[in-house]
């Protein structure tokens, strides 16, 4: 049997279709109100499962997952919301704290077996280290959102919260730093805003 990389490297790369454009990208919008449609542990091992394979800086992969789906954890996370995210949050299903983890290092030897002595050249340098995570946690964010759009759920991201307090009240040992909480599920009664406007390719593209 043939496997995919094995036809890519025989054909070259497919690109998707336009509906698969538009599901993650020109028809998708960011959702503010969900039904209460669960989320099934399948769906969000799913949106995990898709995340870890795109690619990060020596393949270290520093993002960390919290979802938050129990009442007792929503009730941790409400208040630490900006007010005007509390009733969105409060109606998804699933909330995820995407996190980065200052000790992502220490997983270098299996990640990076090529150069299992990053994990000690970074843990000499927390400049480096914490300059590699703050890159590439947010990068691994924008890959979560893409992956929530093509598990068919749509993503609500958001920065209005209190980092300092999620990081006491979820990682109280200091190892994680919360960088965008995401509520996830399916929309619900008028969960779009109006699309907004995009720069023209002319202001923002170059060629050389």
């Amino acid at each position: 049997m043939t496997s995919a990389v094995e036809s890519i490297e025989a054909t070259g790369v497919p690109g998707l279709d336009e509906a698969g454009r538009a599901l993650l990208f020109t028809e998708a919008r960011t959702a503010n109100a969900f039904a209460d449609t669960p989320v099934s542990d399948e769906e969000l091992a799913g949106i995990w499962e898709l995340t870890r394979w795109a690619p990060t800086s020596a393949n270290l992969q520093p993002l960390r997952v919290t979802f938050v789906r129990t009442p007792e954890g929503k009730e941790r996370l409400l208040p630490l919301m900006a007010e005007g995210n509390r009733v969105k949050t409060a109606s998804a299903p699933v909330t995820a704290i995407l996190a980065v983890d200052s000790r992502f290092h220490e997983h270098a030897p299996t990640l990076l077996p090529i150069r299992p002595q990053m994990k000690d050249v970074l843990e000499a340098d927390e400049s480096l280290r914490t300059t590699m995570g703050q890159f590439n946690a947010p990068l691994q964010a924008g890959y979560f959102i893409l992956a929530i759009r093509a598990q068919g759920l749509v993503a609500g991201p958001m920065a209005g919260f209190d980092a300092a307090a999620i990081d006491a009240e979820f990682y109280p040992d200091g190892r994680w730093k919360s960088v965008l909480v995401v509520n996830i599920g399916h929309p619900g009664e008028n969960p779009w805003f109006d699309r907004l406007p995009r720069l023209d390719p002319a202001d923002v593209v170059r060629w050389a």
